[in-house]
């Protein structure tokens, strides 16, 4: 039996394309976060499999259809495709925030279904978001939680620092995680880590002024 891999979780929005005020509701409203394909294409080449997980109770406030969203995914990954890149699949929460259901982010079920579908070891897997409820949904199953600052990161750094301390790592946006993944997968410290303690350790409150 072959044994258990890691994994690379991304979330969409914010990570993969930028947020907008009122949702991505079609495929004319998306749009890549500058570097964000070059970054997938790069994940890739560590070989190990990339899920998309992301929350979208757009679904459910009937703001947009499964069918467009289905859409909308069809063509990022072509488009990440057509980059160098390769996602082996995207799972996404269709659900609202007061269903208290278990794929919602911070909930883990889309990581926990991801890990019976492809026999992976979420403990050596990566989770990389643009709000807590990412981080925490990868704390929940010991994989690497890493915020990036982009997106809604610089409003969720100061509740990620609150909920877990020293337990995630912070980046600039996704191509500033990747390197850290990388570093990680030889063996070294994730960098944004050690600058996190060492700011702490200097005395600086850890709040969205604090350049990582």
């Amino acid at each position: 039996m072959i044994g258990k891999v890691g994994a690379i979780f991304l979330d969409r929005d914010g990570v993969i394309n930028q947020n907008r005020v009122d949702h991505v509701k079609s495929w004319e409203e998306f749009e890549f976060v500058p570097g964000a394909l070059e970054s997938i294409r790069i994940l890739t080449e560590t070989g190990l499999p990339i899920f998309v997980v992301t929350n979208q109770a757009v679904v459910k406030r009937g703001l947009i259809s499964l069918d467009t969203l289905n859409d909308i995914h069809q063509r990022m990954l072509r488009e990440i495709e057509q980059a160098g890149g390769c996602v082996t699949k995207v799972y996404y929460c269709p659900h609202d925030n007061h269903e208290e259901c278990s794929c919602r982010k911070p909930q883990p079920g889309m990581l926990l279904q991801a890990a019976r579908e492809y026999n992976l070891d979420l403990t050596q897997s990566f989770i990389v978001g643009d709000a807590w409820t990412d981080v925490a949904a990868g704390v929940a199953v010991q994989a690497h939680g890493i915020l990036v600052l982009s997106g809604r990161g610089r409003w969720n750094f100061v509740s990620c620092w609150n909920r877990f301390g020293l337990d995630f790592s912070a980046a600039c946006d996704l191509e500033d995680a990747v390197t850290m993944i990388k570093e990680a997968l030889r063996g070294n410290p994730m960098a944004s880590t050690a600058r996190l303690r060492g700011a702490f350790h200097m005395g600086l409150h850890p709040d969205t002024s604090l350049i990582l």
